[in-house]
């Protein structure tokens, strides 16, 4: 057993790393770049790349000490057959799940 103490606040938190994992959601270019589907949704790309490098670091220490990481992203089957109505018409043509964009 691996117990780590984690500077935070208000306090430390302490974890055992073999019971723990780093699950990093959505770290998608798409997402956070310029260019990408988020910025042609009108989100501000600045605000979120300000989290790559410490996410970097969290990641980097994690597998340093042999923690289980996990990475989710957002996709869907080619027909979109599984991705909600709802999110399929949230937007306009053009900016819809599933359309092409500037990053694919």
């Amino acid at each position: 057993m691996t117990k780590l103490k984690i500077e935070a606040e208000p306090t430390y938190v302490e974890i055992d790393s073999n019971k723990t994992a780093l699950v990093v959601i959505d770290m998608q270019k798409d997402f956070l770049l310029h260019g990408g589907y988020g910025e042609s949704l009108g989100n501000n790309p600045d605000n979120l790349t300000t989290t790559i490098a410490p996410i970097q670091k969290v990641l980097e220490a994690a597998r340093k000490i042999g923690m289980l990481v996990i990475h989710t992203r957002e996709g869907h089957l080619p027909d979109l057959s599984d991705c909600p109505s709802t999110k399929l018409l949230r937007w306009p043509k053009g900016k819809r799940i599933g359309d092409m964009g500037p990053m694919g």
